[in-house]
C-alpha cells in the first residue's frame, strides 16, 4: 500500500487551490445519470485533527480512513467530534498488515490483538469497518502476475495449480498459500465475535501479498465465512498488475462482497518490472470509465479513499469527480 501523508506541502497547496476547489466540487460535475449507487469521498490520514480534516473538506471530500488505531477511547471520540464538527466521517480504520500465518504462538496472539485494538478504535471513532491484510508469503518461486492460471478447491480454498503446464516449481508457493488460508480463516474466526459486538465490519484486503491473486480465489476466501461483518475492500491499483483478468473485471466478480474501496494509479509497462505507480488518472491501464460501470452494475453504495499524496487536495478531488461521473 502507498500511504498516504499530510504534508505541508499539501496543506499550502490545497490553501492556494481553494478557488479551484469550488470549481470542481461535486455539484458542479455532470454525472451519467445511467450510474447507479453513490461514492462518498474520502483521503487517508494520521490522528485525526481539525487542522488535519479543514483544507480535506475545503477541497471537497466528505470524510477520512484513518490508519492511527493505537488510541484510547477518549481520543477516538475526540476525533470523532472534530469530524463531526467539520461536517465529515471517519468512516474506516487502517489496521493494514497482519501475521495470521505466524508459527510463533506468541506473535500470533499478538497481531490478533492488535486487530482487536484496531476494531476498538474503529467504533470510538464511528467508523463502519478496519482494513484488514490477513498475511503475506514470499521468498520462493512465484508465477509471474500474468502467468496465473489458478485452480482450487472451492469447499476448503486449498489451489491444487497457479499456472498451466508443470507447476512443480511452485509447489512451496502453492504450501505457502493454503497454510496461509486456513490460518488466516482460523484468525477472522476469532475476531468475529468482537464484530459482532461492537458492529464492525472486518473489510479484507489482498495487497500485493501473492495471495488470493485472481478474483474468483479471492471472492472465495472472502466469502468462504458467510458472515455480513467479513467482506472485501477493493483497491483498484493493486489488482492491475494481474493482467490477465481487467481489474474492472474483479468487480462484479466479488460483488455485493466489496464494502469499501481504494482508488490510485498503476501504469502497467512492456514487463512486471517496467510497471510503476503513478498519480491517480495519470495511466492508461485503468479503465476507470469502466471502472465506475461495474460498480455502477453492483449497485455500490459506499465510501472510496485515495490511497497517495503529493497533488493539491482540490486536484485529487476534481479527478475523484471525474471517477463518479464515469469519465
Amino acid at each position: 500500500m502507498i500511504e498516504s501523508i499530510l504534508s505541508r506541502r499539501n496543506f499550502m497547496a490545497s490553501t492556494a487551490a481553494a478557488a479551484a476547489a469550488a470549481m470542481v466540487s461535486p455539484r458542479h460535475v455532470c454525472a451519467d445519470e445511467a450510474l447507479g449507487g453513490k461514492i462518498r469521498k474520502a483521503m487517508i490520514v494520521g490522528p485525526v485533527t481539525a487542522n488535519v480534516l479543514a483544507p480535506l473538506k475545503e477541497a471537497g471530500f466528505e470524510g477520512v480512513e484513518s490508519r492511527t488505531y493505537n488510541i484510547t477511547e477518549d481520543e477516538g471520540t475526540r476525533g470523532k467530534e472534530h469530524a463531526k464538527d467539520a461536517g465529515m466521517r471517519i468512516h474506516s480504520v487502517m489496521r493494514g498488515w497482519a501475521e495470521f500465518n505466524s508459527d510463533d504462538p506468541a506473535k500470533l496472539a499478538a497481531t490478533i490483538e492488535e486487530t482487536r485494538q484496531a476494531m476498538r478504535a474503529a467504533k470510538w471513532y464511528g467508523a463502519d469497518d478496519i482494513l484488514l491484510v490477513p498475511c503475506k508469503i514470499g521468498g520462493m518461486p512465484m508465477p509471474e502476475p500474468g502467468d496465473f492460471n489458478i485452480e482450487f478447491d472451492e469447499k476448503t480454498g486449498h489451489v491444487s495449480h497457479v499456472v498451466d503446464g508443470d507447476n512443480s516449481k511452485y509447489q512451496e508457493y502453492i504450501a505457502a498459500q493454503n497454510k496461509a488460508t486456513d490460518t488466516s480463516r482460523a484468525a477472522v474466526e476469532q475476531l468475529i465475535p468482537l464484530a459482532e459486538e461492537l458492529k464492525i465490519i472486518i473489510a479484507l484486503e489482498n495487497v500485493w501479498n501473492n495471495l488470493w491473486v485472481q478474483p474468483a480465489l479471492y471472492k472465495n476466501f472472502v466469502a468462504s465465512f458467510n458472515h455480513p461483518l467479513v467482506r472485501s475492500y477493493f483497491d483498484v491499483g493493486n489488482h492491475v498488475k494481474y493482467r490477465k483478468t481487467p481489474v474492472q473485471d474483479w468487480i462484479p466478480i466479488l460483488g455485493k462482497l466489496i464494502v469499501r474501496l481504494h482508488f490510485k494509479g498503476y501504469k502497467l509497462g512492456a514487463t512486471t518490472k517496467d510497471d510503476k505507480w503513478v498519480h491517480l488518472r495519470d495511466d492508461d491501464s485503468i479503465d476507470w470509465k469502466a471502472v465506475r460501470k461495474a460498480l455502477s452494475d453492483i449497485n455500490f453504495d459506499g465510501w472510496a479513499s485515495i490511497e497517495e499524496a503529493g497533488l493539491p487536495w482540490a486536484e485529487f478531488n476534481r479527478r475523484f469527480d471525474l471517477i463518479i461521473a464515469g469519465k
